[in-house]
C-alpha cells in the first residue's frame, strides 16, 4: 500500500525570500536620467560658477533651478540677488544631492547647484567683426578653432577668452562640441559672457574676417617666427588647430602668417587650451 505524502502548510519547504532593502532617503532607484532625456531644446548646467553665471546672464532662459540644502545655506543670498535681477520668475527647488544627481550625466560634479536652461542665441560672426570695426582703439582678438572636438578643451579656451577679453570663440559646425554641461563646467562661467559661434566653413570665415580688417594668424609649431615677434595688427583672428593634426591645409593657406609659441625640449607643443591662454596673454594681456 502506497503511503500518501503529508500535506505541507502553505509556503512550507520554499526558500525564504531575502527581504528587499528600502532605498535611502532621497535616492532615486530608477535608472539615472541622461542628458538625452531632456525636453527638446534644453540642457543642464551644473556647478557653482556655471549656474551663478547663467543666473546673472539676462540672455539665458532658466527653466528650472535645483539646489541642495547645503548650497541653499551657502549660496542662498547670492541666488536670490541674481534671480531678482534677471530671473525673478524662477523658483529654486531644494533637493537632496542624490536627487539632483538623478537629473545629470554620470559623474557630474554639481556642488549642489544645477539649472535646466535653454541654449543661448549666439550672434553671427559678421556681427562680431562689424562691432570690432567700430570699437574703441586697442587690440581686438577673435579665436578660431580648427577641428577641436573635446568639450573640456573648448570650455577651457572660452575661460581664457573671457579672462583676457577676446571677442568670440569660433568653431566648425561639424564635429565641434555643442553647448553642454561639460563644456560650461570647463568654461567656469565664461560661456555666458563670450560668444561661442559655429561656422560651416573655416576658410570662408577667415576670408570674411580679412575683409573686415582682421589680420589672420595661425599657430603652428614648425613656424619660423614667434607670436611675440610678429608685430600683429590691432584686429587679429587667431587660429588654433587640434592637437596632433594641427591646422589643415586650407586653413593654413588663409592665414596671413604662421607663428609659434617658443617651447623648450623635451616639450614640443602645448595643450590647445594652454596655448590659447599664452597666446591671448601675448596679444591682450601685456598692455
Amino acid at each position: 500500500m502506497t503511503k500518501r505524502k503529508p500535506k505541507l502548510a502553505p509556503g512550507a519547504g520554499r526558500k525564504p525570500r531575502t527581504p528587499r532593502r528600502s532605498a535611502a532617503p532621497g535616492h532615486d532607484s530608477r535608472r539615472r536620467r541622461s542628458a538625452g532625456a531632456l525636453t527638446p531644446g534644453s540642457l543642464w548646467l551644473y556647478g557653482v560658477h556655471p549656474v551663478l553665471a547663467a543666473l546673472a546672464n539676462p540672455r539665458r532662459h532658466i527653466q528650472r533651478l535645483l539646489l541642495s540644502p547645503e548650497a541653499a545655506q551657502t549660496w542662498g543670498q547670492r541666488l536670490r540677488q541674481e534671480r531678482a535681477a534677471a530671473h525673478a520668475q524662477v523658483a529654486a527647488e531644494t533637493l537632496s544631492r542624490p536627487e539632483i544627481e538623478s537629473f545629470l550625466p554620470e559623474g557630474a560634479v554639481h556642488q549642489g547647484l544645477a539649472a535646466q536652461v535653454a541654449p543661448l542665441d549666439q550672434p553671427f560672426l559678421e556681427e562680431i567683426a562689424a562691432g570690432a570695426r567700430v570699437a574703441e582703439a586697442g587690440r581686438r582678438v577673435i579665436l578660431l578653432l580648427d577641428q577641436v572636438t573635446d568639450p573640456h578643451n573648448v570650455g577651457a579656451v572660452l575661460r581664457s577668452a573671457a579672462a583676457f577679453g577676446a571677442l568670440a570663440v569660433v568653431s566648425l559646425d561639424k564635429g565641434a562640441p555643442e553647448e553642454s554641461g561639460t563644456l560650461a563646467k570647463s568654461a567656469s562661467g565664461a560661456l555666458e559672457v563670450v560668444p561661442y559661434i559655429k561656422v560651416t566653413n573655416l576658410a570662408r570665415a577667415l576670408d570674411g574676417l580679412k575683409e573686415a580688417g582682421f589680420w589672420c594668424l595661425g599657430l603652428a609649431g614648425e613656424a619660423p617666427g614667434t607670436l611675440a615677434g610678429s608685430d600683429p595688427a590691432e584686429a587679429v583672428a587667431l587660429v588654433l588647430g587640434a592637437e596632433g593634426s594641427g591646422l589643415r591645409r586650407l586653413t593654413r593657406e588663409r592665414c596671413d602668417l604662421l607663428v609659434r609659441l617658443p617651447t623648450r625640449p623635451p616639450i614640443e607643443s602645448l595643450n590647445i587650451s594652454n596655448a590659447a591662454a599664452v597666446a591671448l596673454y601675448e596679444l591682450l594681456g601685456r598692455g
